[in-house]
């Protein structure tokens, strides 16, 4: 059993750095086996496909991230006091905090930038199941502290918002350019909050452009079906 389970782990760690290096359409089962050093009969034994490996890579580590954010807004509506900034900060904070762990987090965090930009629609189905608590908690909060906002341009920047966030999750670039301008690497995803909290939140408080709010007011002024 105990072997088994090393087998297993061993696929996932495998699968997860080759999907976060190459990408997800590039990367081959025939690559992973070699690498993890199984046959292709385990791979199928313990996920029954590439796309179900896929989502076990996802989900291994997915889950347990999803439940920090949600612990984190839980946090802030307790002290009864949520702020736009904060509930930035409890959405993509654990991600950026998860690049610092020695255990493959940094993997993780470059494969989660990945997973928006892939063409396969069973991924973005997947995504949207995966993350439909963390939505549904998130959602509500971020329109409490944004009332003035239309729900239609509100889901947009938050679209934007996560735009961003795979950006950085994505590539190496930005964490390259900061550990060169650091002391410390220890301090980098604390220096990319400290700056691009604000930098969104700016961007989510915008007024809307002159057209969007004629367009807005036109409707709200336009009489309505009593049914």
């Amino acid at each position: 059993m105990a072997e088994a389970s090393d087998t297993k782990d061993r696929i996932l760690d495998t699968a997860e750095h080759l999907f976060a290096e190459r990408g997800l359409g590039q990367t081959s089962l025939r690559q992973i086996t070699s690498h993890a050093e199984v046959n292709l009969a385990a791979v199928n034994y313990h996920f029954g496909s590439k796309e179900g490996l896929i989502k076990a890579v996802l989900a291994r580590r997915l889950e347990p991230l999803n439940r920090e954010r949600i612990r984190r807004l839980d946090r802030l509506e307790r002290q009864g006091h949520v702020t736009l900034e904060g509930l930035i900060e409890a959405f993509i904070g654990p991600p950026l905090e998860l690049s610092r762990d020695g255990g493959g987090g940094s993997r993780f965090v470059r494969l989660m930038g990945r997973t928006y930009t892939e063409h396969a629609s069973f991924l973005h189905e997947h995504m949207r199941h995966a993350n439909e608590a963390l939505v549904n908690r998130f959602k509500p909060a971020f329109r409490a502290v944004l009332p003035e906002l239309p729900k239609t341009e509100l889901y947009w920047r938050l679209h934007f918002l996560v735009g961003v966030m795979s950006y950085v999750m994505a590539g190496n670039d930005m964490m390259q350019l900061l550990a060169a301008s650091r002391n410390s690497e220890q301090e980098e995803p604390r220096e990319i909050i400290r700056r691009v909290v604000p930098f969104l939140a700016a961007g989510l408080r915008a007024p809307l452009p002159e057209e969007l709010a004629q367009a807005r007011d036109v409707l709200e002024a336009s009489p309505r079906d009593p049914a």
